[in-house]
């Protein structure tokens, strides 16, 4: 079913009363309704009753079955709007263009159409006198408010395409505040001049307000091992370090510094070890670290009445010693006790280190 509107429709009818019209054929130079519509068409119509001075203006459905036309809306009427009653005698109906469906420009030049407007195909085409083209969206409150949409001026030569996404969704603002969900950055940058990538060594967080000055020395930055550094003083109101408890009573000591800062040694230890330090089973400590850094390791080992201690060091499987708190490393363990080790490593050049260590007897 379509609605319409042709010229030079016109046809004589001897219908009376107000139901449907049946259609008896075009007047000279006219065309039939028949010739121009389908079934269940719609069309705008006007019947005139000249004898009876008679007039009704409205929307009709044909019907191929009959060839008639069903006064479906009467817009206007010598029956006050309603259907008029038609009497006998020959009247004639016309396919028209109401007055109340019409579109015109008004004195200004503007187009005024209430009610919703459908385009089935096709583009529209905004063009304009000398300014930017502006679509306007109010509010459902006596139009109170209004939004924007604005074409990008002469001077940035766009032609692209903004399409709406297939789901339900809000358009991001540059400026609002909001929270974005289960969203894929490619390439981005974080206030920056270099794109972040995957394989990126750093990301650098630069002008950090919240730090109170806006200055790229006051920066925070990951590298891909993923160790924070934080440039000036940092104050900290605890770090909680992470603890591995072990079982074992033999064999070299894997320190991993990578997964821990602490391992404790539950078990009541049966021979003396060698502790080796290194990033991970992958990774080696000369590796994670610069030259002028350092870090510690503690290494807490229970004993029994037999006590055994640490009496071989390596740093990524090669040997080196330590400077002893005192002055003296330790030759034994202490029975009955949990002996605290103590290891800060300081990186002096590439794979040189300088170790201080220290052992504390807890009982």
């Amino acid at each position: 079913m379509a609605l319409v509107v042709k010229d030079r429709v016109k046809e004589t009818t001897a219908t009376t009363g107000t139901g449907a019209v049946s259609l008896a054929g075009a007047e000279s130079n006219f065309v039939t309704f028949s010739s121009v519509l389908s079934n269940a068409d719609t069309t705008y119509y006007c019947i005139v009753d000249a004898v009876n001075t008679a007039f009704e203006v409205g929307l009709g459905t044909y019907a191929s079955s009959g060839n008639t036309l069903t006064r479906t809306t009467v817009l206007s009427s010598s029956n006050s709007g309603s259907a008029v009653n038609l009497q006998s005698g020959t009247k004639v109906i016309f396919s028209t263009y109401p007055a109340d469906k019409a579109v015109f420009e008004d004195a200004t030049g503007k187009v005024t159409i209430d009610g919703n407007v459908g385009i089935e195909s096709g583009l529209i085409d905004l063009k304009n006198d000398g300014a930017v083209s502006k679509i306007k969206f109010y509010c459902e409150s006596s139009n109170a408010h209004a939004q924007t949409v604005q074409g990008a001026p002469h001077s940035e030569a766009a032609s692209n395409i903004l399409t709406l996404p297939s789901a339900g969704s809000n358009l991001v603002s540059d400026t609002a505040t909001q929270t974005l969900t289960n969203k894929t950055l490619t390439s981005p940058k974080i206030n920056d001049s270099t794109a972040i990538t995957a394989t990126g060594t750093e990301i650098n967080y630069l002008d950090v307000t919240t730090l109170g000055t806006s200055q790229a020395s006051k920066a925070v930055t990951a590298d891909a091992s993923a160790k924070v550094k934080f440039i000036g003083t940092t104050s900290v109101a605890e770090m909680i370090e992470k603890v591995t408890v072990q079982t074992s009573t033999t064999g070299t000591i894997n320190f991993d510094f990578l997964t821990q800062a602490v391992e404790l040694y539950t078990a009541n230890q049966t021979a003396n070890r060698t502790i080796n330090f290194r990033g991970d089973g992958s990774t080696t400590l000369n590796s994670i670290m610069a030259v002028g850094e350092s870090m510690t390791a503690a290494v807490l080992m229970t004993q029994g009445g037999s006590a055994y201690y640490l009496n071989s060091y390596q740093v990524d499987g090669s040997s080196i010693t330590p400077e002893w708190s005192g002055g003296t490393a330790p030759s034994s363990g202490n029975a009955s006790s949990i002996d605290a080790y103590t290891f800060t490593i300081i990186k002096t050049a590439d794979a040189t280190f300088t170790v201080l260590a220290s052992q504390s007897q807890y009982a």
